[in-house]
């Protein structure tokens, strides 16, 4: 393994570090501002990154000025660090086991409907540019 393979783990992780951070932080906050049995935090930070990596995937592509290292930083590490699927799973298995069916199902279709529309919108306002 050469030095930029290693500076690209840097970029990765350091971006983690800020993704993962903001995550905690805002998720957080939803949850303090409106406390309920809904994992409304990590539907919103969910929602937002779908909103982030689909305007950054827009502006990745060719000609539109972000390079490896921004792609490595942004994308993978500090979008890779605050979207959370993994805690959405874990709370839509834990939904499911204490059969709140109705909440898993509006997690599971707002997080994908919402999200999906989100990328796009992020998409479509990177093209304006």
């Amino acid at each position: 393994m050469d030095r930029t393979y290693f500076g690209q783990v840097f970029l990765v992780g350091l971006g983690g570090f800020v993704g993962s951070s903001a995550r905690f932080m805002a998720s957080g906050l939803v949850h303090r501002m409106l406390p309920m049995a809904f994992p409304l935090g990590t539907f919103l930070v969910n929602i937002v990154g779908c909103l982030a990596i689909g305007f950054l995937g827009g502006l990745l592509e060719p000609g539109q000025g972000l390079g490896n290292s921004q792609r490595l930083f942004l994308v993978i590490g500090v979008l890779g660090g605050f979207t959370t699927f993994s805690t959405f799973a874990y709370e839509t298995l834990s939904l499911a086991q204490t059969a709140e069916l109705a909440k898993l199902a509006l997690n599971v279709a707002g997080q994908v409907l919402f999200g999906l529309a989100a990328a796009w919108i992020g998409y479509s306002a990177s093209q304006t540019l």
